[in-house]
């Protein structure tokens, strides 16, 4: 298993991996068919844009100096152990039992012995992580993906996707115990999603310098990106040889983005 992957989230390492293959012939594109709407997502791009370089990236940045790296990894794994547990379900919603009954051991043995999935002791043992959503589930149920939606906040997405990331809501333990529990309760587990996004935004810190170096036009090489990546993750990169990259080209992305 490629070594950077046990510090860096899979779902980076996948896009990371479109991005740098579009660099090569990324150019100014005729507007998509796939993107009717392409005028107004430019305008809520760049909204996103201005949004993350004010407040995103300063909080990004200051939450990656004050946090020892041994705790910022620790943190990464335990959201990311609590996204296991959509990933099990919805690798059984797409009759992946085999798969899923590996998600389902990971997430027992990370909250065990990996003390809250702060330590993931399940990838050594042969347990890896797999990268599950609903709005994958939905494009295995023949939905088709609609046209291309940049979402305010949260960005790059589809009439799929937008679906999707409801039905990952309800799949994620925080949303009920937010909703079901006392005021106090409550807040705090809005603290705790804040963190989560502040956290994997500071995995991506830089990734938007590779954007900008790599792309004549920022936005056909983002929505190339995320409609490439999120194929691969459909097909489970079964039909996608090409974005396959040797570990020095993708030590060399990391380090970029470090």
């Amino acid at each position: 298993m490629n070594p950077i992957n046990k510090q860096k989230p899979h779902t980076l390492s996948l896009f990371c991996i479109s991005l740098i293959l579009l660099s090569g012939c990324s150019q100014i594109e005729k507007p998509s068919a796939s993107d009717p709407w392409e005028g107004v997502n430019r305008n809520i791009q760049s909204f996103n844009d201005d949004l993350d370089a004010a407040i995103m990236q300063p909080v990004a940045k200051s939450y990656r100096a004050i946090t020892p790296k041994l705790v910022d990894t620790g943190i990464t794994h335990a959201f990311s152990n609590l996204q296991d547990i959509g990933v099990a379900v919805n690798n059984g919603l797409q009759a992946k039992p085999k798969l899923a009954s590996m998600d389902t051991a990971r997430f027992l043995l990370n909250s065990t012995v990996g003390i809250a999935g702060i330590f993931d002791v399940a990838t050594p043992m042969g347990l890896e992580k797999h990268e599950e959503d609903f709005g994958q589930t939905l494009a295995v149920w023949n939905m088709p993906s609609g046209p291309y939606i940049v979402l305010p906040f949260y960005g790059s997405s589809s009439a799929r996707g937008l679906l999707g990331r409801v039905g990952d809501m309800a799949l994620h333990p925080i949303t009920y115990v937010g909703a079901f529990s006392s005021t106090g309760v409550g807040w705090g587990m809005a603290g705790l999603r804040a963190v989560e996004i502040v956290d994997t935004r500071a995995d991506l810190l830089g990734l938007e310098t590779v954007v900008e170096q790599a792309a004549l036009d920022r936005y056909s090489f983002i929505r190339s990106a995320y409609q490439q990546q999120r194929e691969h993750l459909i097909k489970d990169g079964e039909s996608s040889e090409s974005l396959k990259l040797d570990l020095d080209i993708e030590e060399d992305l990391y380090e970029g983005l470090d």
